[in-house]
């Protein structure tokens, strides 16, 4: 499906934090930069036919002050849209809304910079079980459909990408993100040893065989 090494060392993962009028909020972004022009990446993250041949069907208005939905996954309403560099949008989930940043750069020779921050309220235990990896895992998931896509590759089909995420390339893959999100969280402050053990249960929650 993909070079699994090179897509994970070909991602930047950091870990963060802001104060929102709300309180503390944690901050993770993971960023990639594409052999795709600036217009290009913009329409891939923006139009709702594309974004479904690479991360998931999506529904809704997708424009300033629309709503927008997820299939089998997250809604919210979008915020913020500067075209064709940026947008914003809450990233609304399980009874819990968090937000979304997308930041996209021009590079040289053509290439782009694409740059997504998710922005969620301070769940202590949470972080302290699972670390910044319990969402960092899944975006890194998503770029991979991203970079296939961007590439010129068939449309990623839902069902056979998560039959990839639990074959033995793919549960690596996660493994190796769990792991690279783990060292962003050790840069960020946290304990080598917290960190370690939040990863590590982390990665099993991911590669978990499927109940029932």
């Amino acid at each position: 499906m993909i070079d699994v090494e090179h897509q994970i060392n070909s991602v930047r993962r950091r870990v963060g934090g802001r104060v929102l009028e709300a309180g503390e909020a944690r901050t993770i972004t993971i960023g990639q930069s594409y052999d795709a022009d600036l217009d290009d990446v913009w329409d891939a993250c923006t139009n709702a036919e594309r974004i479904a041949r690479w991360f998931l069907p999506v529904s809704g208005d997708l424009r300033l002050g629309g709503h927008y939905r997820l299939e089998g996954n997250a809604e919210g309403t979008i915020e913020r849209c500067d075209p064709p560099k940026s947008f914003a949008a809450t990233w609304e989930y399980g009874g819990e809304v968090s937000w979304i940043e997308v930041r996209l750069t021009p590079e040289a020779d053509g290439r782009t910079r694409f740059e997504l921050e998710h922005i969620a309220h301070v769940d202590d235990q949470r972080w302290a079980e699972f670390g910044p990896g319990a969402v960092g895992i899944g975006w890194d998931l998503g770029l991979v459909g991203l970079t296939l896509h961007l590439s010129g590759a068939p449309a990623v089909d839902p069902a056979e990408g998560a039959a990839w995420t639990m074959s033995d390339e793919g549960k690596r893959f996660i493994a190796l993100s769990s792991e690279g999100w783990r060292d962003a969280s050790i840069e960020a402050g946290t304990d080598a040893a917290e960190a370690k053990a939040a990863g590590d249960r982390c990665t099993a929650a991911y590669t978990a065989p499927p109940e029932g």
